[in-house]
């Protein structure tokens, strides 16, 4: 198989996904090993109101600039006392522009922990998009975890919520869990392996030259 373009600045991201990749002896390469240094026009990719549509955008978008294979995701929080909020905005949630890294997660955590002061139902769950666009087909895969908000951070593992998501399935928060645990059940890992599996199968199979609509 071809090298894929990872398209991710989020280095938390490249963390998790590298070894995914690795295990299934596909080599990515990402933006900046590309080349492609960022610019005003990557602010507006995330702009539709689903993660299917960011995450093919971005896809779509960089495999444009590339000509190569390209890879990308969206993904968030959905908590169901927030109406499921923060969802496809959980990244600038806080609105603060100016942050970014571990300062803009902290204050989004900050904002998560505000709204959801007294609240009994701290149920949500994690969403993960991942889709693949080349020269003749888009394919996606979703991926989903399940869990309740925190009252407090707990643990200094992964990035984003995860301090403050307990994983049902973990019985821990993200936060605490390794990168080995967290990446068996969480939506990232979810949705990448389905993917992951369907560019297996139709690269096995050398289908025909059409595109391909993907739903898991």
């Amino acid at each position: 198989m071809q090298d894929l373009l990872l398209a991710t600045r989020s280095a938390g991201k490249l963390r998790e996904l590298r070894p995914l990749f690795a295990a299934h002896g596909i080599r990515v390469v990402d933006l900046v090993d590309a080349g492609l240094a960022e610019t005003p026009a990557e602010d507006d990719l995330e702009s539709h109101d689903t993660f299917e549509a960011n995450a093919l955008a971005k896809a779509r978008y960089f495999h444009s600039l590339t000509g190569r294979p390209t890879v990308a995701d969206d993904s968030g929080l959905v908590v169901d006392a927030l109406a499921g909020a923060p969802g496809v905005h959980s990244k600038r949630w806080s609105g603060r522009g100016d942050l970014g890294g571990l300062a803009l997660d902290a204050e989004n955590n900050r904002l998560l922990l505000e709204r959801l002061h007294g609240a009994e139902d701290r149920r949500a769950h994690y969403v993960c998009v991942a889709a693949c666009v080349d020269d003749v087909r888009a394919i996606w895969r979703r991926g989903e975890v399940h869990g309740r908000i925190l009252e407090r951070a707990r643990g200094a593992n992964g990035f984003g919520y995860d301090p403050l998501f307990f994983s049902d399935e973990l019985g821990c928060s993200f936060g605490e869990a390794s990168r080995e645990n967290k990446e068996h059940v969480s939506h990232r890992g979810r949705a990448f392996r389905a993917l992951l599996e369907a560019l297996r199968d139709l690269e096995a199979a050398r289908g025909p030259d059409r595109g391909e609509d993907a739903h898991s």
